[in-house]
């Protein structure tokens, strides 16, 4: 497609439901690398809003609620201060961030929808829809559970099911019932209004599939499957009393399809911000209807459908409205292996993070970055989260910065010192440090926020290289110490009053030009100090914090992306700050109580999802009678060869003749933990061979609900052969 140059960039960030807290997952999926973008775009002095806000209706929030026994305000309310304080906390740096209970964005989509209504653009639609009757209303598809069709999961929500994943409509499920009464609803003619999809298919091909073929792989696919498909009308309204009621007449107890409204929200909060400062933003309608601007959705790939299909139809029925030039979907983030799950904990929540680390949102934006899901899922973990920073952030960046900073101190009174004539090996550096703004630039502009982030760090790289090769702590043992005693002397005591600073700049000039290895540290830690400066621009997309704190230490607030790649960024005799660490290292405590609370977390769903297995069909006191179950000594254990289920206990049965008897529970005991217990046999079974090896009875074995098997015992000793009954 045909590059355009815009004259400002619409960004918006999917709106988070607001019936939870922010995790990873979102934060890796679309807050950090919108923020990322937004942030480069700044530096490049390029018009930009950033637009977020909370998604606050839908069922979800009803069901919370109900459950927690009050108002869906009441739940929105809560958890939309605790998303934005999230945000802020984390650095992303929204220009907006409002909500959709806002009067703003209710009055904004009610007009939307009926400019669409009185247009001609719906279609009313008569269906049936579940009622329940006790409740006197109709169920929303999460209101209603039964027997999933498929795996027959007899928890399986009205819209999908959560064990084999098969999305689903509630009239699919067997045996339903509502969730509000737990009576078996019936079903109610209801009507309700439709975005005809399907009218708009040619047009969504032709856009999308021929004229974006440069969107992501994932975004590409997702969207070319959906169109090689019949596109089908979709329902924009719902039969509920939580959201913005439908604007017209005989729609009573209908609201907004909440993925309807919530796209609508990024409309609504531009138009709020540009309302609160139209000197600066100008009109919603430049942000949002000028074919001058570039809109650029970022989402996680489970919105992929709404972003690239529904609201572009939504905005192409209404008229006047741009289409998202990009949309760079990420996939999902997995934690530790498994799929990251709200209602089952299996999360690392913004909030608790920086209890337990406080002052490390670099550390995680950082990690995230790295193992971002850009194209395929991709896993967090917090062994590479504590690798990460111990190798990188603080090993490389950290230790180069570090160094440069401290050396010029030691040596130069925390002084840029003056660069000398550059060798091969300077003019080197500073060559691959010049390109450095082309590789990022390149790879920031196509989406790629871990291969740019990447290049960042192999510019620290090449620093702590340099600096490393060029050992000036070697080289300043040399420097006469007569020298050094005499700049010493003339060495001010720190304050930074213009003359101070003159007597210190003229040491430092005297001592260069008496010695001219006193010269080439200089010249090294001038250049080092060069990339210093350099990285504290490379790195602000990527993480604002440490390279804010950076600048401080260097005393230059601001940069440009221009300026990037610059070799007289610091200029000689400018007095820097006192040096700090810009990274610290994270210890195997710190990671292990992670790794400890994740293992409990696991524990308690495993415990929550346990349901016992039906009571098998009544016997007989008599048929019971028939089994001679004894307690048997185990003598010896071993692994059977060549299986790796099969245990071979020999077993003192109290008959005076050991035992033989083959157990398959080798994948959950060692051998040696089993002599010398006293265990559970069944005695009067008919003996078999297993493997060539005859077995004379069965070990009695109680399943745990993870499948574990654990030997029965007894609670004091008796003796071998007695009879359980």
């Amino acid at each position: 497609m045909e590059q355009k140059n815009y004259q400002r960039t619409t960004v918006t960030a999917a709106l988070p439901y607001a019936n939870g807290g922010v995790h990873i997952g979102h934060l890796a999926g679309v807050y950090v690398p919108a923020d990322i973008y937004v942030r480069y775009l700044r530096l490049k002095k390029q018009p930009v809003m950033f637009v977020g806000g909370s998604d606050e209706h839908g069922v979800p929030i009803t069901i919370r609620a109900r459950k927690e026994g009050i108002t869906p305000q009441d739940v929105v309310d809560r958890y939309h201060e605790m998303i934005r304080n999230s945000f802020e906390d984390f650095g992303i740096s929204f220009d907006v961030y409002s909500r959709t209970t806002s009067k703003t964005h209710h009055k904004f989509a009610s007009d939307f929808f009926r400019k669409l209504y009185d247009d001609g653009k719906l279609k009313e639609v008569t269906t049936q829809q579940l009622y329940d009757e006790e409740a006197h209303q109709f169920l929303a598809d999460r209101y209603v559970t039964g027997e999933c069709p498929y795996c027959h999961n007899e928890g399986a929500y009205g819209d999908q099911c959560e064990k084999c994943g098969h999305d689903l409509s509630p009239t699919e499920l067997i045996n339903p019932k509502s969730t509000i009464s737990g009576s078996t609803p019936v079903l109610r003619d209801t009507k309700n209004w439709y975005l005809p999809l399907n009218d708009y298919q040619e047009w969504l091909k032709e856009w999308i599939l021929e004229g974006h073929k440069e969107w992501r792989s994932n975004v590409y696919g997702q969207c070319k499957s959906w169109l090689d498909m019949d596109l089908q009308p979709r329902a924009m309204t719902r039969d509920l009393d939580w959201g913005i009621p439908v604007p017209v007449e005989g729609a009573d107890g209908k609201v907004l399809y909440v993925w309807f409204d919530a796209p609508i929200g990024y409309i609504s909060n531009t138009k709020e911000l540009c309302e609160m400062d139209p000197d600066r933003w100008g009109t919603w309608q430049q942000w949002w209807q000028d074919d001058n601007t570039r809109l650029v959705h970022f989402i996680g790939k489970d919105n992929i459908v709404f972003h690239c299909i529904i609201f572009p139809v939504m905005m192409k029925a209404h008229g006047g409205y741009i289409m998202p030039d990009n949309v760079p979907a990420n996939e999902f983030l997995n934690l530790e292996d498994n799929k990251i799950s709200t209602s089952r904990n299996w999360a690392v929540w913004l909030h608790e993070y920086l209890i337990d680390f406080p002052g490390k949102q670099d550390v995680l934006r950082y990690v995230l970055t790295a193992n971002a899901p850009e194209t395929k899922d991709n896993n967090f973990t917090w062994r590479d989260f504590q690798e990460r920073n111990n190798s990188e952030l603080v090993a490389i960046y950290g230790n180069f910065v570090n160094r440069a900073l401290q050396l010029t101190k030691k040596y130069f009174g925390g002084v840029v010192p003056a660069c000398g004539e550059l060798t091969d090996v300077d003019r080197e550096a500073l060559q691959e440090m010049s390109t450095v703004k082309e590789r990022i630039e390149q790879l920031l502009d196509q989406f790629k926020f871990r291969e740019a982030q990447r290049e960042a760090m192999n510019l620290a790289r090449l620093g702590n290289k340099y600096i490393t090769d060029g050992e000036p702590w070697k080289l300043w043992k040399q420097v006469d110490a007569a020298l050094v005693a005499e700049a010493q002397k003339r060495r001010d005591d720190g304050t930074l009053t213009p003359a101070a600073l003159k007597k210190q700049q003229e040491a430092n000039a005297q001592l260069c030009q008496a010695s001219e290895v006193a010269a080439r540290v200089a010249t090294i830690l001038n250049v080092s100090l060069q990339m210093v400066a350099n990285l504290s621009i490379a790195f602000d997309p990527f993480l604002p914090f440490s390279s804010n704190k950076l600048r401080k230490m260097i005393d230059r607030m601001s940069y440009t992306w221009d300026e990037l790649g610059g070799a007289q960024l610091l200029p000689e005799g400018k007095m820097l700050m006192e040096p700090q660490l810009l990274f610290e290292k994270i210890e195997d405590d710190a990671i292990q109580a992670q790794l400890d609370r994740l293992e409990r977390i696991r524990k308690e769903n495993e415990a929550a999802q346990y349901k016992a297995e039906p009571v098998k069909p009544v016997v007989s006191f008599d048929d019971f009678e028939k089994l001679d179950i004894r307690v048997g000594r185990v003598l010896t254990c071993e692994k059977v060869k060549k299986s790796k289920k099969l245990l071979q206990f020999s077993i003192d049965d109290g008959s005076g003749t050991p035992r033989t008897i083959l157990s398959g529970i080798a994948q959950w005991w060692e051998p040696e933990q089993l002599v010398g217990k006293d265990v559970l046999f069944i005695a009067n079974f008919e003996p078999r061979k297993i493997m060539g090896i005859e077995s004379q009875g069965m070990i009695l074995s109680a399943v745990d609900h993870d499948g574990s098997l654990a030997v029965t015992s007894l609670l004091r000793e008796v003796k071998p052969g007695s009879q359980v009954g």
